[in-house]
């Protein structure tokens, strides 16, 4: 027992420092956020300043820690206390307290057609471009989900399912942050560029950037209303994860490996299911219905600025995570698919989102 003991302290106290550095690179995120803008005013980087969120502060401050903590050889060690899952988790729980249920229902229906069109087609584009350029079915499974569903966590799920290799996880990982990171900054551009409205744009940017935090910072730097919409569009993609985990288990005991004895259970599903959907849906009924009996509004205000901390803790902790050494050791095919996929997904997200969404809220 003593043995035990001695073997989980170092890990936890380990654990306790990596959480420390994001803490402490939050709070620095947080007095940049305010103070830069006040320092710089009225100088030409004053405008630049007043339009710089708090998710670009975080990232950049992310991959600054991750850089000095690389160098020094401690980062390795560190890393379990860069808990992003947890966080940006916790954080769209929060979310919902600020999203009246009554526009969740408003959206539902389009944001569950969106979702499943898309993931069907991402998917089976992503499916087909895998085999053109030969690559092992399993890769492709891992592929697929994270560019169809939703990033890192998907490709957690269909690993499982299809019995991947550590290494395929560990590749896919890193192809979906090295495509997350461009696209918080390029979409937020490209919406203003093509005009689009708040609610188009929060479902193109919920309906095609790979990790919900990512989602989470672009649909913040585009604004209050596309960030509830993205964050609504990608709880529901969210939502199928166990849907298409059940199924590539099916597919590849019975297709794929041909062992004829996969068992797919309603308790398997549950399994899989993102649990933290259900705590969204959960707040999002909670607040509607504390504020239609009168309660005082500054106690969602106090949950807002909560549900900004745990996604600061999260942004930063995307930067922390973010590794190049496995992209070194695939080839360029993986890439070449996950980037066609990528740009094949941007392109028929923007028409159903535009389709899906055109006057939402109007």
């Amino acid at each position: 027992m003593a043995e035990v003991e001695t073997g989980q302290r170092p890990r936890l106290l380990r654990a306790v420092g990596g959480a420390a550095v994001v803490v402490v690179l939050a709070a620095l995120t947080r007095y940049l956020e305010q103070n830069v803008p006040v320092f710089t005013k009225g100088t030409w980087l004053g405008g630049i300043a007043k339009s710089v969120e708090y998710p670009v502060y975080a990232i950049l401050l992310g991959l600054l820690g991750n850089a000095v903590l690389t160098g020094l050889g401690v980062r390795d060690r560190l890393a379990a206390g860069f808990r992003t899952e947890f966080f940006i988790k916790t954080g769209l729980v929060l979310l919902g307290a600020s999203i009246n249920f009554a526009v969740v229902v408003k959206a539902a229906g389009p944001a569950i057609a969106q979702a499943f069109l898309l993931i069907a087609l991402v998917f089976g584009f992503t499916w087909w471009l895998g085999g053109e350029l030969g690559l092992d079915s399993k890769l492709r499974a891992l592929l697929s989900s994270a560019v169809s569903i939703c990033g890192v966590s998907a490709a957690i799920a269909a690993a499982g399912a299809v019995q991947a290799k550590r290494e395929q996880l560990a590749y896919t990982a890193s192809l979906v942050i090295i495509f997350a990171l461009p696209s918080i900054f390029v979409l937020p551009l490209l919406v203003d560029a093509l005009g689009l409205s708040p609610a188009v744009a929060g479902a193109w940017i919920g309906g095609n950037i790979d990790t919900t935090a990512a989602v989470s910072a672009a649909g913040a730097l585009v604004g209050e209303e596309a960030l509830q919409i993205a964050t609504i569009v990608k709880t529901t993609q969210n939502a199928l994860l166990g849907i298409v985990a059940v199924a590539l288990t099916a597919y590849f005991a019975l297709k794929v490996e041909r062992t004829g004895d996969a068992k797919v259970s309603g308790r398997a599903l549950w399994e899989r299911f993102p649990k933290f959907v259900l705590g969204f849906l959960a707040a999002s009924v909670i607040a509607t219905v504390f504020l239609e009996s009168g309660g005082d509004r500054s106690v969602i205000t106090t949950v807002n600025d909560l549900r900004t901390l745990f996604l600061i803790l999260a942004f930063v902790s995307i930067g922390l995570e973010f590794r190049v050494a496995p992209l070194r050791e695939a080839g360029w095919k993986p890439i070449g698919v996950f980037a066609g996929a990528t740009a094949f997904n941007l392109a028929v997200g923007l028409g159903l989102a535009g389709v899906l969404f055109a006057g939402f809220g109007g």
